[in-house]
């Protein structure tokens, strides 16, 4: 888990400590919601509004996801994947376009952070998946 710029050894140890047991969650995308990392919704009617952060879940925690977040967002972060995760989010804009962005990208590392510990991979800053495709006869 300490192969992530940006994630040290005391947020991959909270991170265990908080979870205690990776098969807890059926998926790891279940993770962000389980640490508050997700958007509370306001819903009447036909509006549908996107509020302020749940913040359910270990608030250190959290705070250390933040903290792993903004420093890949930030200048001494390598490029990689939750970067142009994290930027593309932060260059639609907004008034808090950089804030949501960083929420963003630490939701988005919980849950990477979850996967690696139940499946054992070694994390690929840059990672395609690859498509196969059907050649023609």
């Amino acid at each position: 888990m300490t192969g992530i710029k940006g994630v040290g050894a005391l947020t991959a140890l909270a991170f265990i400590l908080v979870l205690e047991d990776p098969s807890r969650f059926d998926k790891s995308s279940q993770v962000g919601s389980f640490l508050g990392l997700t958007p509370r919704r306001d819903q009447s009617g036909e509006t549908d509004k996107q509020l302020r952060i749940t913040k359910a879940g270990n608030p250190y925690l959290r705070r250390l996801l933040v903290g792993a977040a903004q420093y890949i967002l930030g200048p001494f972060g390598e490029d990689c994947n939750l970067r142009r995760f994290g930027q593309r989010i932060s260059d639609r804009g907004g008034k808090n376009g950089k804030r949501r962005a960083v929420v963003a990208v630490a939701r988005k590392l919980a849950v990477l952070l979850h996967h690696l510990w139940v499946t054992g991979e070694i994390y690929d800053p840059l990672y395609r998946p690859v498509r196969c495709v059907a050649k023609a006869a």
